[in-house]
């Protein structure tokens, strides 16, 4: 297969970027930290960029389009320090993550309250007790600390030594509920991992008839043949979504000179595809309100992805966009993945790569969600062993996970403005 496709940008190529959430107590997405790779025929995981190719790759996609308008949590190495290269950044939500390996010499402590005073936030990354960084505590805002399960218990401890102190502890790679819940006993107030997208119980033993129409009307869209009758009726009899569009329909953003007073109106003048890509993002939102936004994000996200890379892959009939928001909709509706694709028509070798996406392979379509769970974590090196099988380019890939992180964040804006 050919490593291109017209779906995806022919521009310069997009950097290397990923970024793993950072939550509060509640669930509530505070920050992203930036994970940066140079661009390389061998990708490894750079803790140590160039300061230029960060700063340019955070300048040229938009710190707002990357952290979604929460702190950016961007890995700082000696030398970007010396250089005060994050000062090319925009203050507001920037976040200087000390790398492990800067030692805390005089002259580094005084580059940090250099950045602060310029209105630049500091987290110290990977803290230990005795590593002799103790001299950077006084310029912290954040303050990481290694809690998996794999992780010594020692950290445990740390909350209690450090109550009272300016600077708030966030407990790092924390990616399951068991994990959360002894970081949070010990007293950490922050978590970064994927613990979230794993429901602390399954809530929901039948999916109520408000979500199940809405099931329905993205599924409704995503068929080839796409019956508008029944897609204006099912949004008909959804007062919030309809709400929500119609809004949105008649926003000055559109112009349109005649009040849009239904779906097949609004098709005639808008055109099929923006619309159904509308349709999509706002019925995902409405579905995940009011879960952590990261969940919505990311879903909106993996199926794009998933639909600019559909050209490249061998997929048969399934529609990749649904697989991809599908893979998060059990954790977004707190139900099981078995009862969400019960009842609902997929094509059986997406219903089995949703039911195997949460515990690995075994399926035809298992490759394209392995990518994507990949590249969405920058996890380089499985990137670039799916990437092969699939027979996909890295720059390829890299281009359509950016355009898709981009697409996301500019849908979301617009319909919750809409919403508002």
């Amino acid at each position: 297969m050919t490593a291109t496709a017209t779906a995806v940008s022919a521009e310069s190529a997009a950097p290397y970027l990923a970024r793993q959430p950072i939550l509060s107590k509640d669930e509530r997405v505070i920050g992203y930290e930036v994970l940066f790779r140079e661009d390389s025929a061998e990708p490894q995981c750079d803790s140590s960029p160039g300061s230029r190719n960060v700063v340019h790759a955070l300048e040229s996609l938009g710190l707002d389009m990357i952290s979604d308008g929460h702190f950016a949590f961007i890995p700082c190495s000696e030398s970007m320090l010396m250089k005060d290269a994050l000062l090319a950044l925009p203050a507001e939500n920037v976040v200087a993550q000390i790398s492990q390996d800067v030692a805390a010499t005089p002259v580094v402590v005084e580059a940090c309250k250099r950045l602060r005073e310029r209105g630049r936030k500091i987290a110290l990354d990977s803290f230990r007790p005795g590593h002799g960084r103790e001299p950077l505590l006084s310029t912290a805002d954040f303050v990481k600390v290694h809690s998996g399960n794999r992780e010594s218990k020692d950290h445990l401890d740390l909350p209690a030594a450090h109550a009272g102190k300016p600077y708030k502890l966030l407990a790092q790679n924390i990616d399951t509920r068991p994990e959360y819940k002894t970081a949070e006993m010990a007293g950490f107030t922050l978590f970064q991992g994927y613990f979230f997208r794993h429901p602390e119980r399954m809530k929901v033993r039948q999916i109520p008839a408000s979500h199940a129409s809405k099931l329905r009307l993205l599924q409704a869209i995503s068929k080839p043949e796409i019956d508008f009758k029944l897609v204006d009726e099912l949004i008909r009899h959804d007062a919030s979504l309809c709400y929500r569009l119609l809004r949105y329909l008649n926003s000055p953003l559109l112009g349109f000179a005649v009040p849009i007073t239904s779906v097949r109106h609004a098709v005639t003048l808008l055109g099929q595809r923006p619309l159904t890509q509308w349709i999509r993002t706002a019925t995902t939102l409405s579905l995940g309100q009011p879960k952590c936004s990261d969940l919505v994000l990311a879903s909106l996200v993996r199926a794009r992805f998933c639909e600019l890379i559909a050209p490249e892959v061998g997929h048969g009939n399934a529609d990749l966009f649904l697989l991809g928001m599908f893979s998060l909709m059990d954790s977004i509706l707190e139900t099981s993945m078995e009862l969400l694709v019960e009842g609902l028509a997929f094509d059986t070798s997406a219903k089995a790569a949703l039911l195997a996406v949460k515990v690995g392979g075994g399926t035809r379509l298992s490759p394209i969600c392995d990518l994507m769970v990949a590249r969405e974590r920058g996890d380089w090196e499985r990137v670039t062993m799916h990437a092969e099988k699939l027979g996909l380019s890295l720059p390829f890939v890299n281009q359509a996970y950016i355009e898709s992180m981009q697409w996301a964040h500019e849908l979301t804006r617009t319909a919750n403005a809409s919403a508002r």
